[in-house]
């Protein structure tokens, strides 16, 4: 089966849109003017609640929908038995160890419970998972970790999977976990991935080697990058971190740095690595960041008259379930065939970039559609109201970025989790990183 990357790729070539381009040498023109809010943004009282609904509800997805002997995330949840049922996404888990601190610290499960599946999924993933150099194949046997539909070995994948991992050694601070942790991470070697290049590898097959793609312009490869600049076993060389482009977007009046459309490029990096009031020599990925989620809303709101569903109240597409399948789609520029639907997790994973018009998305999705807007899992995976279609289900990574986003605006936990990582602070270092 192709990679979500790879459909990506596939289709950035046709992506057009009310849209100017150029590659920046120094973007220092996307921050705005002073550094970005470092305290939690003060949450109305019934705002705080709803979130707190919604939290509790996406870590019951993780909960319920992982295996708990291997601790391996379901990709896909439809509601209902479906061939992909038996399906796990390695980056799914990775935001599934986030989501159990999330639970263990609120309260949601039992936290004896929680620490132990934690550790069953280390171990899982340390003596018994395949991997290749360190890295885990995209898609798994929920039960078994053995590889399915011909995926790829994932350097993105991994490194959503590491990061919590390493969230998961600095909440719970305990021995044996820790011991697992380092190990995994050390394991992973990047110098591979980026053999003979400053630039990573998409992935790997054992059929034909190095996918032909690499990591070369602005997208969630911040994350990937940072983590291995980080490594104490295997780095990345510093001058990875100069080696990708930066591409100047412009719309309405917005310069931000962007590259592929989906708005979970500029989400995923930093649902855990905190990069407020912090910038390196070209951007302060922040506030890049709220102007990218501000040029999309307005995008949406500028397909209006095509899509009279698209509102102050209701916008928002990434790459998501829709009618016809998965569809890779978003702006600006526009790409895939939008059809109207509304992926809430558009709106969910920039939380922490504009709080007050994403959680006026969300509470409509709860409170206007009831439960075709929400079902066990909390808020569904996308929605058409113009076509009466409502996704009965959810998808991991969708599920779980909003998760996280809703934990760090209200407290800052996962950032200040996860910061705690000696990783962590190496990449930024490394990358250049200083004091807006």
């Amino acid at each position: 089966m192709i990679s979500r990357r790879e459909l990506l790729l596939q289709l950035a070539a046709a992506s057009s849109g009310k849209l100017k381009t150029t590659l920046a040498s120094d973007s220092g023109a996307t921050a705005r003017p002073g550094s970005a809010d470092l305290q939690p943004v003060s949450l109305a009282p019934e705002d705080d609640s709803f979130l707190d609904q919604l939290e509790k509800a996406h870590f019951l997805f993780f909960w319920e929908q992982a295996d708990p002997k291997t601790g391996l995330v379901r990709d896909h949840w439809e509601g209902k038995p479906s061939e992909k049922e038996f399906v796990a996404s390695i980056a799914a888990t990775g935001f599934g160890l986030t989501a159990l601190c999330i639970g263990h610290k609120r309260g949601f499960a039992s936290p004896s419970d929680i620490r132990a599946r934690a550790l069953n999924t280390l171990l899982f993933l340390w003596k018994t998972m395949p991997n290749h150099r360190g890295f885990f194949y995209h898609w798994a046997n929920m039960s078994t970790g053995e590889r399915v539909w011909d995926a790829e070995v994932s350097s993105i994948d991994t490194s959503i999977l590491l990061c919590g991992i390493l969230t998961c050694r600095e909440y719970f601070n305990w021995g044996p976990l820790d011991r697992l942790a380092n190990a995994i991470f050390t394991r992973v070697d990047w110098s591979w991935a980026a053999e003979d290049t400053s630039l990573v590898s998409h992935g790997w097959r054992p059929e034909g080697g190095f996918l032909p793609y690499r990591w070369d312009y602005y997208s969630e490869l911040v994350m990937m990058n940072l983590l291995g600049m980080g490594s104490p076993s295997h780095p990345l060389p510093e001058e990875t971190w100069s080696a990708w482009k930066r591409t100047n977007f412009e719309y309405d009046g917005l310069d931000y740095i962007g590259s592929f459309a989906p708005l979970f490029v500029h989400q995923y990096p930093q649902a855990w690595f905190d990069l407020r009031g912090k910038r390196d020599q070209y951007a302060d990925y922040f506030n890049n960041s709220r102007k990218a989620t501000e040029a999309h809303r307005l995008f949406c709101l500028d397909l209006a008259p095509r899509f009279p569903d698209y509102t102050e109240d209701f916008w928002g597409i990434t790459a998501s379930n829709s009618q016809h399948g998965y569809a890779v789609w978003g702006g600006p520029p526009e790409i895939g065939p939008i059809d109207g639907t509304v992926t809430p997790s558009a709106a969910g994973g920039s939380l922490v970039f504009l709080p007050n018009e994403t959680l006026r998305v969300l509470k409509t999705v709860r409170n206007r559609f009831g439960d075709r807007g929400w079902c066990r899992y909390g808020l569904v995976n996308a929605l058409n109201p113009l076509k009466n279609w409502f996704d009965p289900g959810v998808i991991g990574i969708d599920t779980g970025i909003t998760l996280l986003m809703a934990e760090n605006l209200r407290t800052g936990f996962v950032w200040e989790t996860f910061m705690k990582s000696p990783e962590a602070r190496r990449g930024l270092e490394r990358a250049g990183f200083k004091a807006v």
